[in-house]
């Protein structure tokens, strides 16, 4: 038994409309999840400059020190003197930059010292990369689920519905 031809016009006019239904479905969904993203990120707070840049450190050859302090160092037996707050000549703002109180300072074994950046874990990012994989799924199944209803409701209407009402 073979289809008819009127069954295959219908099958393809119907391919064409879940296809054309999917694409407008598709823009909307990454329209309204890019807003979603941006609004949570507005809200979260969350400064993406501030999160990703390393400590600043005072540079003799590029830097005015302004500030000078004792600092106990591991290693070292007597206080050292840092600059704990300089001018950075190539920072137009002309704000005076300090140094991070949670920055240790160390002697190395040829007896200058170091700055130890240790650890420094910041949950805030995980935490944006999760919300921007949720709501990434969140679409993606939406999308889905979506054209899923829309190809059922297609196949329910039949060969004898109308093509301008769809």
């Amino acid at each position: 038994m073979q289809p008819s031809p009127e069954a295959d016009q219908h099958d393809e006019g119907r391919a064409r409309k879940v296809r054309r239904f999917a694409t407008v479905v598709t823009v909307g969904m990454i329209v309204l999840c890019n807003g979603l993203l941006l609004v949570g990120l507005r809200l979260s707070g969350v400064n993406l400059d501030e999160l990703v840049k390393t400590p600043d450190f005072f540079n003799a050859k590029k830097d005015v020190c302004l500030r000078l302090t004792w600092e106990r160092v591991a290693g070292a037996t007597e206080p050292v003197r840092l600059c704990s707050e300089w001018i950075n000549l190539a920072d137009p703002s002309g704000k005076p930059h300090q140094l991070a109180s949670d920055i240790k300072v160390r002697q190395g074994p040829d007896g200058r010292y170091y700055f130890d950046h240790g650890i420094r874990p910041d949950f805030r990012l995980l935490g944006l990369a999760m919300f921007v994989g949720a709501v990434l799924l969140f679409g993606m199944w939406t999308r889905r689920y979506l054209v899923s209803r829309y190809r059922l409701q297609l196949g329910a209407a039949g060969p004898r519905s109308s093509s301008i009402l769809h």
